[in-house]
């Protein structure tokens, strides 16, 4: 463990202990304590442990080497092709959820847009009982790893569709008590410091497109603004840099109450909230169940 945790570190691995214990788990089945108490009772390194951290030290994702990522306690599938759930947006969906459990009524309606791997919908669904979660993903590869952890994780309560955010889901227009989202929010020049992040989160995932990288962020404010209720609320990632560019963007619309910021788990300003306003709302349709889409 200690050869392990020297050969992460000069890799430049942050977490070098912390990763090379998480791999000697997965290999073994076990938990994360039970390898530590393992290499204090000098028992063998699992076979295929070196090779695992000699792909680490080459900077692969951690979490596409034990194909799962944790995310408020859940286990999420994940491999390349998606990006990978951080605990920062863990924060993001805290703030849905307790908007979401806020609700009275026996069912909530909650739209996660740009899920990726589902891990929002997917938490929502898992903390709020009465709610039904519609998730939608564009990508390909990443629809793929929504479907499979939906599938797995869901209990029926997520509905999982293919398609462009900014125009889905037009059969809830006016009805939805929450829209969620951690889109694609990193402008063109920005390119990610980790190699991680850099070379294995795909681009489609990062790149906001336009100037400020918030191209699709405005997308993802109109369809919110459509596919709101008046009082429902819009919960949305961003870059910390962006937080007074997102307020701008959402209060331009005229159609939201003034938006706010809020940090996530590290106290940095990363999403922007606001509620719908009943200015210019047109009648809202009845459509609540809407199918699951083909993938």
């Amino acid at each position: 463990m200690r050869a392990a945790e020297a050969t992460l570190a000069s890799a430049g691995v942050p977490s070098p202990r912390a990763d090379a214990e998480l791999l000697a788990a997965h290999l073994l089945g076990i938990g994360r304590g039970e390898v530590q108490v393992a290499a204090i009772l000098g028992r063998p390194a699992p076979a295929g442990f070196a090779e695992l951290v000699a792909r680490r030290a080459a900077r692969i994702p951690l979490q596409h080497l034990t194909g799962t990522a944790p995310f408020r306690g859940l286990e999420l599938a994940v491999g390349p092709g998606v990006f990978v759930p951080r605990p920062e947006t863990e924060q993001v969906a805290q703030v849905a959820i307790d908007a979401a459990a806020a609700r009275p009524g026996d069912q909530v309606l909650v739209v996660d847009l740009c899920t990726g791997s589902g891990a929002i919908a997917l938490a929502v669904a898992h903390e709020v009982p009465g709610a039904l979660v519609h998730a939608v993903e564009l990508d390909a590869a990443a629809h793929a790893w929504a479907e499979r952890n939906v599938a797995a994780l869901s209990a029926g309560r997520v509905r999982l569709h293919r398609g462009d955010a900014r125009t889905a889901l037009a059969a809830l227009d006016g009805t939805v008590d929450v829209v969620v989202s951690n889109p694609p929010y990193v402008p063109p020049g920005a390119v990610p410091v980790d190699p991680e992040v850099a070379e294995h989160d795909p681009a489609v995932a990062l790149y906001g497109l336009g100037a400020d990288g918030l191209e699709v962020p405005r997308g993802i404010v109109a369809a919110a603004a459509r596919l709101l209720r008046p009082g429902g609320l819009l919960v949305l990632e961003h870059a910390e840099v962006q937080d007074a560019a997102a307020r701008a963007m959402v209060d331009a619309t005229g159609l939201f109450g003034p938006a706010e910021t809020q940090p996530d788990l590290t106290g940095r300003a990363r999403m922007v909230v606001a509620r719908r306003s009943d200015a210019g709302r047109r009648p809202p349709a009845t459509a609540l169940d809407v199918e699951h889409s083909p993938s």
